[in-house]
């Protein structure tokens, strides 16, 4: 008796796998029908370049051989027929035929998957389906710089591969900060952690380009992907064509560009009256900020940057530095005036907690005023902001640094006439306590908020 159970229960099991696997197997060819694939059309013109051939062959050589082939077959089918009746036999080799066709088909797409894809992580005709659904995506601009826009690209990089990212070149501090000074190159460190952030899913080249050195004369604390940018830019001449030939590296979706190739230095005006130069030394020098600007006065942008915003669908400033990672990017005219230009939604995603000496006490409506202020207009139409205040142990973290969430005073920014998106796009690490945007959610957030605005 427990034989044959363990028999039934065998079959079944045999019988579950093959059904599973016979409808696996329907659905992966199902999908080459998909709409907008240019796949179909080209196995019809196979097909028809067979008949041609055929046709071509047979009048060649004058029929003869063609003659004598279909009477053959004609006999042939002729006794099949009175063995087996017609309403049988036309829809078995009907049959024979369709499957033929499909096993064809299939060692076919098999034989091209081994080639492009060894390890087969993911079926040929998934990631055709995903290249062509992020290549009809919006075309989306980023503006920002350090960790937050990264943060933001990683989300927004699966569901569009029309991204562009507009990063700040006014950091002067790190790994960046001693290049800038010792070889003359434009900092390349925010840029690497975008051009890391798009990477499409190259795990081990993204690592290699995040790979900072521990030891070494003169390596301690670079990065190999700063390194790498800047080699790239003594052999190319170029800042730009540096950064582009890293992306096809490490196959980016998207673009990453600088807001200006001018070697920009920030300065920031205190309210004691200190004017401290520098983007490093700003935040270091723990003063209310009273106004920013930079060194040269109006640095012009690149051209592809201002191109990218006035073919944008969407516009997202932020997250990041208030003073030190969005608004440098602002203080190139040509962006400003390129965002303004735009009829398309913009929204401005505000950071969850201040930053010391940099927005003490700011809430969001001073977050919106300083950008304001700056551009001397408005530029979005919209703000995020963090639903749900942290944990305890985050705010007791955060409170050690003097840093504290930043107040949603909701008067104040309907009297700047922006619409407010509350939302929880927050990620706390729980043994550092540490918060920051969570990539999925923020970018699930942005989506959402465009399509209702009917632009997807």
């Amino acid at each position: 008796m427990t034989t044959n159970r363990f028999i039934k229960q065998a079959v079944r099991a045999l019988r579950h796998e093959s059904h599973s696997f016979t409808s696996s197997w329907v659905g992966q060819w199902f999908k080459w029908l998909a709409p907008g694939l240019s796949v179909k059309r080209w196995m019809l013109m196979s097909a028809g370049g067979v008949l041609l051939v055929s046709l071509g062959a047979a009048i060649w050589v004058k029929l003869t051989p063609v003659f004598y082939i279909t009477q053959f077959a004609s006999d042939v089918l002729e006794t099949v027929t009175r063995v087996v009746p017609s309403y049988i036999s036309g829809p078995l080799v009907l049959l024979a035929g369709i499957l033929l066709i499909f096993w064809g088909q299939t060692r076919t797409f098999g034989s091209i998957t081994e080639v492009l894809m060894p390890e087969r992580n993911e079926e040929l005709i998934d990631m055709l389906l995903t290249h062509r659904r992020l290549n009809r995506g919006a075309k989306i601009v980023a503006i920002g710089g350090g960790t937050g826009l990264s943060t933001l690209l990683r989300g927004m990089k699966k569901a569009s591969a029309n991204i562009t990212a507009i990063v700040t070149v006014a950091d002067d501090g790190g790994s960046s900060g001693r290049l800038r000074r010792e070889i003359g190159v434009l900092p390349p460190g925010d840029i690497r952690n975008c051009i890391a952030a798009l990477a499409d899913e190259e795990k081990l080249l993204t690592e290699l380009f995040q790979y900072r050195f521990k030891a070494g004369d003169g390596l301690v604390g670079h990065s190999f992907g700063n390194l790498f940018l800047t080699v790239l830019s003594e052999i190319t001449g170029d800042f730009e064509q540096a950064i582009a030939a890293s992306s096809k590296v490490l196959a980016v979706r998207g673009q990453v560009l600088p807001a200006t190739l001018s070697d920009v230095k920030l300065w920031a005006e205190l309210a004691d009256g200190r004017r401290i130069e520098g983007e490093s030394n700003i935040t270091e020098a723990g003063g209310q900020i009273v106004h920013i600007g930079c060194i040269p006065d109006n640095p012009p942008a690149v051209p592809k940057a201002v191109n990218a915003i006035a073919d944008a669908d969407y516009i997202i400033v932020g997250p990041g530095s208030l003073y030190t990672s969005v608004i440098p990017n602002l203080l190139v005219p040509d962006i400003a005036d390129a965002i303004a230009a735009r009829r398309v939604p913009c929204v401005y995603v505000c950071n969850i907690m201040t930053q010391p000496g940099e927005t003490d006490g700011y809430t969001v409506a001073d977050h919106v005023r300083a950008i304001d202020r700056v551009c001397g207009r408005r530029l979005f139409d919209a703000v995020i902001i963090q639903k749900y205040s942290p944990s305890a142990k985050a705010l007791l973290r955060y409170a050690q640094e003097k840093s504290y969430p930043v107040e949603f005073d909701a008067e104040a920014v309907m009297q700047l006439g922006r619409r407010v998106i509350r939302a929880n796009i927050m990620i706390e690490d729980p043994e550092t306590g540490y918060v920051r945007h969570d990539s999925h959610r923020l970018a699930k957030v942005l989506l959402k908020w465009f399509s209702r605005a009917g632009h997807l």
